[in-house]
């Protein structure tokens, strides 16, 4: 059974970078020609999906967020990382990772989710 679960800090400061890890179980990150993606969920913009890495290593970025994003993997833990640069309160949002057969399409499960609040 696939499953993806979210871990990182759940404050951060204003201008700081966030880090999010999805470290993946029942599958790896570089088989069976998924994608793996970032989406994030709040009041103000509702679903956002962020970009994501492939399973070829290649990344995909959402053009609003693509300057400020980077999306690494760590192939022996079978994780991927989401690096969001200068986060700002509109940053705060739950965030997901998921898994999909394309960029921006999910399957069920996705990981449950890790609140980040963005204050000093």
């Amino acid at each position: 059974q696939v499953q993806l679960v979210e871990s990182g800090p759940g404050l951060v400061e204003p201008s700081q970078t966030l880090s999010l890890t999805c470290t993946v179980s029942g599958t790896s990150v570089t088989d069976g020609y998924w994608y793996w993606s970032w989406i994030r969920q709040s009041p103000r913009k509702g679903l956002e999906w962020m970009g994501g890495i492939t399973y070829s290593g290649n990344t995909y970025f959402s053009p609003d967020l693509k300057r400020r994003t980077s999306i690494p993997r760590d192939r022996p833990k079978n994780q991927f990382t989401l690096q969001l640069t200068a986060v700002t309160p509109e940053d705060k949002a739950v965030y997901y990772c998921v898994r999909g057969p394309a960029p921006y399409k999910a399957y069920a499960p996705w990981g449950p989710g890790t609140q980040v609040t963005v204050s000093s």
